[in-house]
């Protein structure tokens, strides 16, 4: 199966060098050789030994490799995995200064760039992010099957995706994140995965999650800023702009994938009637929102609201658009409770609720939709 992705590489590089980072596993090597290929680009792949080795005894011999094997002089230059050799970004940055060349330079960890070198070339280069795949790019979407297996292309392929995210989990979770010195206690580190991901999409408490995980609070800490930096997750900060009802401002905290999620947490089987299938179902609107905000390059920040009195709705973008996720097969009046508190702000003006239920009605300012029209209407552009 070849999946056509949304992201656009060619029409982000015409206008500016980018990063593109991802988790491992989501397909970046994949897209830039799809859009990339027959000799489009000029190819530098760090996970090649000889390449690698070559260039970090000597970063400087990267402008003859590229001169070496790009088609010509106007074509962008793909660095693949570039965290693996931060110092090349000397070069990248002197290349793009003085000879006006085009780079997309592919990593999984934010942390290395921004440890091993200046910070995304000081504004030289933009930011792509690529994420699993999202509804629109799995030809005969499962939904079911993506709630308990997640997005990424290897697991979707998979006639065993469950041993795939064991293997995903066990090689790069565990054993890689170890290896580049990440993390000095492997079996605590891992203590703390599994507690990270039973509190998947729960506001974050680091006191308790230490004592779950058997850590100081500020190891956890330490340990939710990782997960960011590596991409393997993401915080969802709370939206505290309402008058009438005091807001939390705690943030929630998201693995980048279900699948994932579920893997790390050990998880056997997910039942259609579970609160676990519930908080899958939320997650996955989470992924597509968030997909759609980075592939539309737009700038809004994507968050969540919970009052004090236990109001909550699970999505805002920006301070416009509010977004719940139910996984009801028939909307009731209870599931727009979060939403009517949040409408009485005036704040907001347009609110959806996105669940299994196959009709589409409107409760006075609350549309709820079925979750294939709301996603036709995002990606659409139809919804902001």
């Amino acid at each position: 199966m070849n999946f056509r992705r949304i992201l656009d590489l060619e029409a982000l590089v015409r206008k500016k060098s980018f990063f593109l980072l991802g988790p491992r596993a989501t397909g970046k090597s994949f897209l830039t050789r799809q859009q990339f290929g027959a000799g489009k680009a000029g190819v530098i792949d760090l996970l090649r030994s000889d390449i690698y080795l070559r260039l970090s005894s000597n970063p400087s011999l990267i402008e003859s490799l590229i001169d070496g094997n790009r088609p010509d002089a106007t074509a962008p230059v793909v660095i693949d995995e570039v965290q693996k050799l931060p110092a090349l970004l000397d070069e990248v940055h002197q290349l793009i200064e003085s000879r006006g060349m085009r780079f997309i330079l592919t990593g999984s960890s934010a942390r290395k760039l921004r440890r091993g070198h200046v910070n995304l070339l000081g504004g030289r280069a933009w930011t792509a992010n690529l994420y699993p795949l999202t509804y629109g790019e799995i030809p005969k979407f499962d939904l079911p099957r993506y709630l308990r297996y997640g997005g990424l292309p290897p697991v979707v392929l998979s006639a065993e995706p469950e041993e795939e995210l064991h293997a995903y989990v066990r090689t790069y979770l565990y054993e890689e994140i170890q290896g580049e010195g990440l993390v000095r206690r492997l079996p605590a580190f891992a203590r703390f995965l599994t507690t990270a991901a039973l509190t998947n999409g729960q506001m974050l408490n680091f006191a308790k999650i230490g004592n779950d995980s058997g850590l100081p609070a500020a190891t956890v800490r330490e340990h939710y800023f990782l997960l960011e930096d590596t991409l393997v997750g993401f915080l969802l900060p709370a939206w505290t702009k309402s008058r009438k009802r005091k807001a939390i401002s705690t943030a929630k905290f998201y693995f980048f994938d279900t699948g994932v999620a579920h893997a790390l947490a050990g998880t056997q089987t997910l039942d259609r009637n579970s609160d676990l299938y519930g908080r899958s179902f939320e997650q996955w609107i989470a992924m597509e929102l968030r997909a759609y905000l980075g592939y539309r390059r737009r700038r809004e920040e994507l968050s969540y609201w919970r009052s004090v009195a236990d109001h909550e709705v699970d999505f805002l973008i920006g301070d416009h658009v509010a977004v719940e996720a139910k996984a009801t097969r028939k909307v009731g009046t209870s599931d727009l409770r979060g939403l009517t508190a949040l409408a009485e702000e005036k704040i907001v003006h347009r609110m959806f609720l996105v669940s299994e239920d196959p009709i589409e009605t409107r409760r006075g300012p609350i549309r709820c939709l079925p979750w294939r029209t709301f996603l036709a209407e995002l990606w659409g552009d139809r919804l902001l």
